[in-house]
């Protein structure tokens, strides 16, 4: 593996950058036109799951199992990596429904938000960083895809503070700093990255298992649940597109 550059560093800050914008594009969005951007958010959402399965399958697991060699068993870290987002997801709903039943006068679901989404996006940046280390393109398409996926989280974000009388200035404002966790945790994976160069691959594949499991366990089955009449045929276009558009950008940025 190269040594880590300065280069290196500049497309890190560039594309944490850019993904943390474009995940408050969807959220902003929607403080301007409530009902068109929760109209087309799911659209996005069937756009984000192909990008997801397409990074996961095309890109990241080929990508560590050429770099762990045969040091690293690439689809049981996969696996942990399902499995550990899964068990996380559980904890945040039992906290969720535990405090609710607990205090239901009080508003415990913002907090929990603000907290679940601050990790996830520093869960992000870890994911864009270790990419990034092993190379540019890979960092790329990963960033892209992370940036697919946050649009319509931060729809519903957004949407949930707002019916929750949280004021728009603060959900700006909060969104802003929890964006601002995926640049913290991609230049954390850089400054660290001679420590952790032998578990690039281990990253690698419990990100692939982390957009296996937004995808299969999230996304897909919102889209299945959707009964709004038309949209079916568009929600299946787009999520072939987001997986052709992801399979055409590796080709582009990796043409070997």
């Amino acid at each position: 593996m190269k040594a880590f550059s300065v280069p290196t560093l500049i497309y890190i800050l560039i594309f944490s950058f850019i993904g943390s914008v474009v995940s408050l594009t969807g959220g902003i969005f929607l403080l301007l036109r409530e009902k068109t951007a929760l109209k087309f958010s799911h659209l996005i959402a069937s756009f984000a799951a192909g990008a997801l399965l397409a990074t996961a399958f095309f890109d990241l697991l080929p990508e560590a199992s050429e770099v762990a060699g045969d040091s690293v068993d690439i689809f049981l870290w996969t696996l942990i990596g399902i499995l550990s987002f899964f068990l996380l997801e559980r904890f945040v709903h039992w906290f969720h429904h535990h405090h609710e039943h607990e205090d239901a006068g009080s508003k415990p679901t913002i907090p929990l938000i603000m907290v679940g989404d601050t990790v996830h996006n520093f869960i992000d940046g870890i994911a864009m960083g270790a990419a990034f280390l092993v190379s540019v393109p890979l960092g790329i398409v990963t960033a892209l895809a992370v940036a697919t996926h946050e649009i319509p989280q931060e729809v519903g974000d957004f949407g949930l503070m707002l019916h929750r009388g949280v004021t728009r200035k603060k959900i700006i404002l909060f969104n802003i700093f929890s964006a601002l966790a995926a640049m913290a945790g991609a230049l954390l994976i850089y400054f660290v990255g001679d420590i952790v160069e032998g578990l690039l691959p281990i990253f690698l594949a419990v990100t692939a298992g982390f957009f296996i499991y937004i995808a299969a366990s999230d996304i897909i089955p919102e889209i299945h649940s959707e009964n709004r009449r038309g949209f079916a045929f568009y929600e299946s276009l787009l999520l072939i597109t987001g997986v052709v558009v992801v399979w055409v950008t590796i080709i582009l940025l990796e043409p070997h």
